[in-house]
């Protein structure tokens, strides 16, 4: 029996279900059956996440830089514009 991860479209709920034959679960919640089956983090493979988690690292790294370069650059014009006023 494959034991899958749902979500209920009807209330949110997200769980998991083995599920038996063709016959579809239903939500533990609110017993609905319109339901979205998501991907199981054991299905994907290790090296797979583990790139995706460098990949958005980098780019929140880089986002922080760019942030902190802008930062910078401000202090530095008002400080220059401060020392005009003299």
């Amino acid at each position: 029996m494959p034991l899958y991860e749902y979500r209920c479209v009807a209330c949110g709920e997200q769980f998991e279900a083995l599920v038996r034959g063709d016959a579809p679960p239903d939500c533990p919640s609110c017993h609905g059956t319109e339901l979205e089956r998501l991907l199981s983090a054991f299905g994907v493979s290790s090296k797979a996440i583990r790139q995706s988690n460098i990949q958005k690292a980098r780019k929140a790294g880089e986002k922080l830089r760019r942030e902190k370069q802008h930062a910078e650059a401000e202090t530095a014009a008002a400080h220059a514009h401060d020392h005009d006023d003299h």
